[in-house]
């Protein structure tokens, strides 16, 4: 079967879903494939801090009824280190705040929107394929319901995340990918707990870094640095709650709310970006583009960015003939995305040991954090990036 759209997007993670979503509100057509499952797609849990300006991109278009009730505002976050707390207050440095509503929620909210427009999408489907990318009418090729389907599309978009297709379909010769693999990784727990504190507390311990997070009133994410190797069977309950308590260490009568446990994982770490991200008629978005370690909460944000500008663009592109925000595209991008990734790093390399850190370096890291809780400057400068840069 072959058919016709204008935008075909490959991937229903947060940055297809959203392009799909802003390209129906202008009147652009689109068709989304995704290899997942609907199910599978609503319920991977991942993290969920929203920055001030993917809230309001979600408000302004129509989605943020559901945040409003159930996110969580914070207006602060806690850095955790020598036995004691330190508030970085956000809304008082920066006039913004931090919305912690998961991911999955988000994708929800996204699907629930498109279906009801009685937008195309497609979930299940197989053997994707991009073909004649350096026409006018690029197509992408793909199984669904044991029939083969062709689309022919005016641009096609990647959102198919690190692993998916859209990134290696363009010549190897014209992409440049900078990577850095980091040497641990998260341990992470869902846990059916009240909240240990009402902001997110990130802490840095001789023995590695520690992250106190919630998703609801009823269930709360935490994770501690391990090494990436590390099998989740080895862990029992009992080691987990005493290695967190441990990097938590409060002398200030703080204590960690325990519960029961009902996920473990355990999250790699990376940092990577491709230049450019526009290849023809073929362009990327979100993690097919980029990859941040956790630490800066930026991945899901980074992703709302970029289909936010491809919007932009395309909306000038059908409306005018204007084809130069679309030439922009790639390099707009990623001034944003490198700020993301330096930021993210930086926060990575304050919190974590690594491997076998001196005592130099430690006591730098220590010296890092004092400065970071004593000075306004340093202290803005964090929550500026935290926040996220306005879109």
């Amino acid at each position: 079967m072959h058919r016709q759209t204008q935008v075909g997007i490959v991937g229903a993670g947060p940055a297809g879903l959203m392009l799909s979503h802003l390209l129906h509100l202008q009147g652009i057509e689109s068709v989304v494939l995704e290899t997942r499952s609907q199910q599978a797609v609503e319920s991977t849990i991942r993290a969920g801090v929203l920055e001030q300006g993917t809230v309001d991109l979600l408000n302004q278009t129509g989605l943020g009824a559901r945040l409003a009730r159930e996110g969580a505002k914070h207006q602060g976050i806690r850095l955790a280190f020598d036995g004691e707390q330190h508030r970085i207050d956000l809304t008082e440095l920066t006039d913004r705040e931090i919305t912690v509503y998961a991911q999955h929620e988000v994708l929800k909210d996204l699907i629930a929107a498109r279906q009801a427009a009685q937008g195309q999408l497609l979930f299940e489907v197989e053997q994707v394929s991009l073909q004649q990318l350096e026409s006018a009418r690029p197509q992408i090729h793909y199984r669904h319901l044991d029939e083969d389907h062709i689309i022919s599309c005016d641009f096609v978009i990647g959102c198919d995340g690190f692993h998916g297709i859209c990134r290696a379909a363009m010549p190897g010769g014209l992409r440049k990918d900078y990577t850095r693999v980091y040497p641990f990784g998260w341990f992470g727990i869902l846990v059916e707990a009240p909240p240990s504190c009402d902001e997110l507390i990130y802490a840095r311990h001789a023995r590695g870094f520690a992250l106190v997070s919630t998703r609801s009133a009823q269930v709360q994410r935490m994770y501690f640095q391990c090494d990436p190797q590390e099998k989740v069977e080895d862990w029992s309950d009992d080691r987990i709650w005493h290695e967190l308590e441990t990097r938590l260490e409060n002398r200030n009568g703080w204590s960690l709310k325990q519960g029961k446990i009902f996920q473990k994982n355990v999250v790699g770490m990376r940092s990577f970006v491709t230049e450019p991200m526009r290849y023809k008629r073929l362009l990327l978005a979100g993690d097919a583009a980029h990859i941040v370690p956790p630490t800066g909460a930026k991945g899901l944000n980074l992703a709302m960015a970029d289909v936010r500008l491809l919007a932009q663009a395309l909306e000038s592109l059908y409306r005018q003939g204007n084809w130069s925000h679309l030439d922009a595209y790639s390099e707009q991008a990623l001034r944003r995305v490198w700020r993301a990734e330096h930021f993210s790093w930086w926060m990575t390399n304050m919190l974590h040991t690594q491997g076998e850190s001196s005592s130099f370096q430690q006591r730098l890291q220590l010296s890092e954090l004092q400065y970071m809780v004593k000075s306004r400057s340093a202290m803005t400068m964090l929550a500026e990036n935290y926040v996220g840069l306005p879109f």
